[in-house]
């Protein structure tokens, strides 16, 4: 039986990004694998996506149908769960200079709060 766990180094940004509205900036938690033995599963060879990450960024409402602030409900650090399918993919860079995939989320696309 293999068991999941995320991987919690959250990298600084090159650039500082105010999402719009009720939108989210999550960057999406590299989920691995490891069985029983020992052996470490990367997430590129499962195929699926992750559906956890934590919360970078935080819109503060007031564009679209009910205007909901985000930071009512959660707040910068918190650890949460999407769809798998959900927002959109952008890449940006992190400080060094390397590639960092965030994921751009509408607040109802967000399904729990991980505590």
């Amino acid at each position: 039986m293999a068991t999941a766990t995320a991987k919690k180094d959250i990298p600084t940004l090159a650039v500082a990004i105010e999402p719009i509205g009720d939108r989210v900036v999550v960057l999406p938690a590299d989920m691995e694998q490891m069985t029983a033995s020992g052996i470490v599963i990367p997430d590129t060879a499962k195929g699926e996506k992750p559906q956890e990450g934590v919360i970078l960024a935080l819109g503060k409402g007031g564009v679209g149908k009910d205007s909901v602030n985000p930071s009512d409900f959660l707040k910068v650090g918190d650890t949460v769960l999407f769809g798998k399918y959900a927002g959109d993919d952008v890449k940006l860079k992190d400080t060094d200079g390397k590639d960092v995939e965030v994921k751009i989320l509408h607040l109802d696309s967000i399904l729990g709060k991980v505590s």
